[in-house]
């Protein structure tokens, strides 16, 4: 089965919806996951949103029934860059 990504980005400005920044299926997926991982930016596994999202464009904002599924992944960055700066070690 083909590995299916999503990438989304938000600003936090509040003035518009995330936005699919890039997607793929099988070996496109692949190397946005290795880019990703090259970055450090941290991946959130749900299928049944990459499903959802894959049928958007890059660049098109994601529509308000999917507002609340992808809330959730930001609030789960959140919390996974909190818990990340309070395990660096302080200079």
């Amino acid at each position: 089965m083909d590995k299916k990504v999503v990438a989304l980005k938000y600003e936090e400005d509040g003035t518009s919806a995330p936005k699919v920044v890039a997607k793929g299926q099988g070996v496109i997926a692949k190397k946005i996951m290795e880019k990703a991982k090259e970055f450090d930016v941290p991946i959130f596994q749900n299928k049944a949103l990459a499903e959802s999202l894959l049928s958007l464009d890059a660049g098109e904002q994601i529509p308000p029934n999917l507002y609340k599924a992808v809330a959730e992944v930001f609030v789960w960055l959140m919390k996974s860059e909190k818990k990340a700066q309070m395990s660096r070690p302080k200079n």
